[in-house]
């Protein structure tokens, strides 16, 4: 009898305490903690999304270049007017360095290391060499006062061709911008990069970081004396390719935040407090990339009101609110568009750099409310910081392989990803197997054939499935298929993130 009761009540015991963890299991558990086990490697693919940008390098390659296909290119660079531009980065799938994608490539990456570079453990290097890389170049381009080299190479010509950076022999025209013909977005964006990068560099080279910092002012300075649009004065070489479709005051707005994070000089806190209404702090944009800005300034600036207490700023709580609202389905405020498989779907052209903008401010947004003790509130319906992570987890996890195709977009990451990208130095022979040049239209043979490309760009990521997740992994479809910097560089802190918070680092 007492054997029975006890089994009894053991059993009624173990019932309960099983019950009591089914309904815990049933509630969110608090802040930021993810379950313990994650369903992707977000640490592999942290490592891969920054070797990405080893296989974009122009210039003299390094003796540690781990990308071992790729060459030395673009040694001239600069020649046709006399300077040094030798290096930085080509874009994405075509020979040609473009300033303002460059720079904006460079300020996200910068801002990735800022919020989570303290969890990138032996990556964290690698990301400051990618960095560096970048801000070489810039100061190389902005070395001469009220000048930047914005451009080297004629998209044109090089489009007409399909050959590798190490063969190319189109025309290194060199495009700049000066008093005279102003680029305001393109030098605030410049003076952003080379903001945010003095950061990253604050403590482990503070030489350097000062450096960038003296030439950040100067250029910020140059962008908004003389005012105008590179778009205006370059337009046959820099459009469509890269046209300023938003203006120019977004990144006089973003450039001045930075400014004001990497100096504390009072001058451009008063700056965006009479400046921010009229360069479009308020304005409903809600789509972040090279192009705008200003929901990236909203989010930026939000930190100075939540965390850092700056009661002027509070308008941009409420900017940024409204940016996290536009993308939460279900509210008065929702305008995001998303695919069938859960994909934010902003456009058809390279929408995957819209993904990883967008998950990098949610987190990164996510650690300011965090850090405040604050909520996001919509039009009624409360959303916590724990919300905005779970969003940004599931875009990040869509591009790695969670998806109707079962397809990683990222090069190189898990058993299934594209096999033919739209890139000239990963779909020809490498100069090791192919030492002979590949003319100029040559390259075009390979191009148009279903062969995968030989040379594996990895953590390399396209530009994603279209608007009902179908992705076809064609050569010659650089709107899903071309990979870009610009992509690549707010992913590199999201995966950090996701990498700490899953214990993986």
């Amino acid at each position: 009898m007492t054997f029975s009761f006890s089994f009894f009540t053991i059993t009624t015991l173990l019932s309960l305490f099983s019950l009591i963890l089914l309904h815990a299991n049933a509630f969110p558990v608090p802040m930021h903690r993810h379950p313990r086990f994650a369903t992707h490697n977000y640490r592999d693919a942290l490592t891969k999304s920054i070797l990405f940008f080893e296989g974009q390098r122009s210039g003299k390659l390094p003796p540690n270049q781990r990308m071992s296909w790729r060459r030395d290119s673009g040694l001239s660079d600069g020649s046709a007017m006399h300077v040094d531009l030798v290096g930085g980065y080509y874009d994405a799938g075509d020979n040609v360095k473009f300033g303002f994608p460059m720079a904006f490539t460079t300020t996200m990456l910068s801002w990735s290391v800022i919020e989570f570079g303290g969890l990138m453990k032996g990556e964290l290097q690698n990301a400051r060499e990618a960095i560096r890389w970048g801000t070489d170049y810039l100061l190389k381009a902005t070395a001469h006062p009220n000048t930047i080299y914005v451009q080297v190479g004629d998209a044109k010509k090089d489009h007409a061709c399909w050959e590798r950076p190490e063969d190319m022999d189109t025309l290194r025209s060199v495009f700049k911008i000066d008093a005279n013909t102003p680029g305001s977005e393109v030098a605030a964006e410049t003076a952003a990069a080379l903001a945010a990068a003095s950061l990253v560099f604050r403590r482990s080279d503070p030489t350097y970081s000062k450096v960038l910092v003296r030439r950040a002012i100067r250029v910020f300075q140059f962008a908004d004396k003389y005012r105008g649009s590179y778009s205006n004065a370059l337009k046959p070489y820099v459009c469509p390719f890269y046209c300023s479709y938003s203006g120019y005051q977004d990144e006089l707005l973003w450039g001045a935040a930075w400014l004001h994070k990497a100096t504390r000089n009072p001058m451009y806190l008063n700056y965006i407090k009479v400046n921010g209404q009229i360069l479009g702090a308020a304005e409903f944009d809600n789509t972040f990339g090279w192009d705008n800005k200003h929901a990236g300034a909203r989010i930026l600036l939000s930190k100075e009101f939540l965390v850092q207490r700056v009661q002027s700023l509070h308008d941009y709580k409420g900017h940024a609110d409204n940016f996290v609202c536009s993308l939460i389905p279900g509210t008065s405020f929702s305008s995001t568009q998303y695919t069938p498989g859960g994909l934010l779907f902003k456009m058809s052209d390279s929408n995957m750099q819209y993904v990883t903008s967008t998950s990098f401010l949610l987190l990164t947004y996510a650690k300011y409310l965090t850090q405040s003790h604050m909520l996001v509130n919509c039009g009624g319906i409360t959303v916590t910081p724990r919300r905005l992570r779970t969003i940004a987890k599931k875009q990040v996890d869509y591009l790695l392989g969670d998806n109707p195709l079962k397809m990683s977009y990222m090069v190189g990451y898990g058993p299934r990803y594209p096999r033919r990208i739209h890139h000239r130095g990963s779909s020809l022979p490498s100069i090791a197997v192919h030492p002979g040049k590949i003319q100029c239209s040559a390259g075009f043979s390979v191009m148009n054939s279903q062969s995968p490309n030989p040379n594996i760009l990895v953590g390399a990521i396209v530009g994603g499935p279209d608007e009902h997740d179908r992705f076809p992994d064609q050569r010659s479809d650089y709107e899903q298929s071309e990979p870009a910097t610009y992509i690549n560089s707010p992913l590199v802190g999201a995966l950090a993130y996701l990498a700490h918070s899953f214990g993986q680092l």
